[in-house]
């Protein structure tokens, strides 16, 4: 009666421990059995890419591109963004700076040989000094405000916090797609204004050989030069080639898969991006000279005029032309030897 009793008390959990077993063991048996693998017929990611070049899902809104999740462009983009693109700026801008640093502290600032001569010759018109302006304006500002996209994050919103950093990036986003417009109309007028007097002459090689008297201490190298001498010639050839490539690239980009699908919009960001910073760099140099590396040379665009004595020794193939201009005769081809 007693031995009864037990097993009445343990069958109940025996049967249970043995109906877990057989709940653990089957299960396995029978996967081993059919040798099936519920998620080896599921579609990965890297399956995707390699047949579809994308990822791609299905969305009911009219932008059918929103339903491109992910594609190897894509990610090589980011890469650019995030990791070359920021070194790239740097290089050129900081090297730029430092550059400049050292060529002022060793050279000094250039100036007029000659001292002022008391008599001003024109030099730029009102319009032309309009259009520099307002090209110059223009860059400055879209300059300013694509480099805060580059370096905004890393460097602006750790000092004035993400909510003023948000708000200051709408901010620059607008001003750059509408500043953009003057940017461009000023290169096409830049363009039109000057491209036959920034076009090579006789006297560009003297002048590449000498430095344009750059590196002479003594400040006694002048090689004579037209209107424009051979350095900002490369700075205009610079301006425009640079500015068509930014026009073109930022035209794409403002109007985003009317011109080009993502992967045309992506080449855009990398010609865009590119050609900004190292055209940052190039009139960072320009706004150098023609500001503290040279005395007088701000007075060209500032008043329009410039002192005889300074055209002389930086232009004297120029002013020998006009000073003819106004004597009514023509000069002569031996005109402007280099001024010593």
């Amino acid at each position: 009666m007693r031995i009864w009793s037990v097993g009445r008390l343990f069958s109940p959990v025996v049967a249970a421990i043995i109906l877990a077993i057989g709940l653990l063991v089957v299960p396995a048996t029978a996967q081993e059995g059919t040798g099936s693998n519920p998620t080896a017929q599921a579609v990965n990611e890297q399956q995707l890419l390699n047949e579809l070049n994308k990822v791609q899902g299905r969305v009911s809104i009219p932008d059918r591109n929103a339903g491109t999740l992910q594609q190897p462009q894509g990610r090589d983009y980011q890469g650019f963004r995030e990791g070359a693109l920021p070194w790239i700026g740097a290089i050129f801008i900081i090297g730029m700076l430092l550059v400049l640093a050292l060529f002022y502290f060793v050279r000094g600032r250039i100036r007029t040989q000659a001292g002022e001569s008391g008599v001003r010759i024109l030099r730029f018109n009102a319009m032309e000094r309009l259009a520099h302006w307002t090209t110059a304006t223009a860059f400055i500002i879209l300059a300013i405000t694509g480099l805060n996209f580059i370096f905004g994050k890393r460097l602006l919103m750790p000092l004035i916090g993400p909510e003023a950093f948000s708000t200051w990036s709408i901010w620059a986003k607008y001003a750059h797609d509408f500043v953009a417009w003057a940017f461009m109309l000023g290169v096409i007028v830049t363009l039109v204004m000057w491209v036959w007097d920034n076009l090579p002459d006789r006297y560009d090689a003297n002048w590449l050989k000498v430095g344009g008297g750059f590196f002479d201490r003594s400040n006694r190298t002048h090689p004579p030069a037209g209107r424009f001498n051979t350095g900002q010639k490369l700075i205009f050839w610079a301006v425009v080639l640079g500015g068509i490539a930014l026009s073109v690239s930022g035209l794409f980009l403002l109007f985003p898969f009317s011109f080009a699908d993502v992967n045309g919009m992506q080449t855009a960001q990398y010609v865009h991006a590119t050609v900004g910073v190292i055209m940052i760099a190039v009139i960072i140099a320009h706004i150098y000279i023609g500001t503290l590396g040279m005395e007088g040379a701000y007075d060209a665009m500032g008043s329009g005029t410039v002192d005889l004595n300074w055209a002389k020794e930086h232009h004297s193939a120029w002013v020998e032309k006009q000073q003819a201009k106004a004597d009514g005769r023509v000069p002569p081809d031996n005109a402007a030897e280099p001024a010593e």
